[in-house]
């Protein structure tokens, strides 16, 4: 799956993007630069040309685009989140967003139980004289991601699997694990995201201009050398890592 070639940002080409997707793209990290004052902390690692995945603390639909937003231009033209494709594709303004503007990946997030469950769209799709459907499993759902670090961009992707108001992050799901198998050259960076959701609670439309800090960490590489270090354990490290960025309250 992986090759062993590290692919830097900076050899990759820029996307084009149609001029309104630029404008776009423009407008809306200005106006979340404005709205959250936001301060950006390399406290783990530098803002490298290197492949890739951020993975972060999820608290709104927004949370993507302050990270991203945090990048310099020239990691950003190569860094896509990855988002799920139920809720981006309602809609032809939401499609817009997040194909034209950001050029993410979307994912299919509800599991097909049974060979006869609706198939994911694209390559999975067959004709009605064609092979069978096959159900969704891990592989197949992470394949999107897999074709984009192939590809040599980078990765934001929210490991928890859904948006989260308390103080301790939920377990993490899987597939930041698979991930970080296929792909031993690809750095793991946790990003922790403070003060977004009161920034834009859940339910409101208006966001509330708020200071918020981005806060990008060490690397969590997967020790392929340790027998020890099985998919349970590696999920732990990568959530006590963005834990620990978490700030300290009085």
């Amino acid at each position: 799956m992986g090759n062993t070639d590290t692919t830097s940002p900076r050899s990759l080409p820029t996307p084009k993007c149609r001029p309104a997707a630029r404008l776009a793209a423009f407008g809306l990290t200005t106006l979340a630069r404005a709205l959250t004052g936001v301060r950006s902390l390399w406290t783990g690692c530098a803002p490298e040309p290197r492949q890739r995945v951020y993975f972060a603390n999820h608290t709104s639909h927004t949370d993507f685009l302050l990270l991203w937003a945090s990048l310099p231009p020239a990691l950003r033209a190569v860094t896509r989140p990855v988002a799920g494709a139920d809720y981006w594709l309602a809609s032809p303004l939401r499609r817009f967003i997040i194909h034209d503007v950001f050029n993410g990946v979307l994912v299919e997030r509800k599991a097909h139980a049974t060979p006869q469950s609706q198939p994911l769209p694209g390559p999975q799709d067959e004709s009605a004289t064609g092979p069978s459907p096959i159900p969704r499993t891990c592989s197949t759902a992470l394949q999107p991601l897999h074709d984009a670090l192939e590809q040599g961009h980078s990765l934001i992707i929210f490991p928890e699997g859904t948006r989260n108001l308390g103080d301790e992050l939920l377990p993490f799901k899987s597939g930041i694990y698979h991930l970080a198998r296929e792909w031993p050259q690809v750095e793991f960076v946790p990003v922790w995201l403070e003060n977004l959701h009161r920034v834009m609670p859940k339910g409101h439309v208006i966001p509330l201009p708020l200071l918020c800090t981005v806060n990008f960490g060490a690397p969590v590489p997967l020790q392929t050398c340790d027998a020890m270090d099985t998919k349970t354990l590696y999920l732990q490290r990568c959530r006590d890592a963005l834990q620990a960025l978490k700030p300290v309250r009085d």
